[in-house]
């Protein structure tokens, strides 16, 4: 998967289309990743008894995770959708690069 925690990426299809998010988790297993306030669903959670007595629970707004396909890495020169590719430095290490630019991601 070449989309990686703490990448900054752009969703390109579903209903949160165009919306920007930093990746809080990623799925390689599954081929999806976790995109801070994107793909927000509402979630019921059992009511509990906290600290001092306190109830806690009920619906509560959370990030769902979305498909690796339908999200792309934001080019940091142009900050449009970008494809990622890899190419190995002077170093003999692989690295990742954004399609357009070339740059270093």
């Amino acid at each position: 998967m070449k989309i990686k925690k703490g990448d900054r990426v752009i969703v390109v299809a579903g209903r949160d289309r165009g919306r920007e998010g930093t990746v809080i988790a990623a799925y390689p297993e599954r081929q999806k990743v976790l995109v801070q306030g994107v793909n927000m669903v509402k979630k019921n959670t059992k009511v509990t008894q906290g600290i001092r007595g306190a109830k806690e629970g009920g619906i509560v707004h959370a990030e769902a995770p979305i498909h690796v396909s339908n999200v792309q890495i934001v080019d940091p020169d142009t900050k449009k959708p970008a494809r990622v590719g890899y190419r190995v430095d002077e170093d003999g290490k692989k690295v990742r690069v954004a399609r357009p630019s070339g740059k270093e991601i």
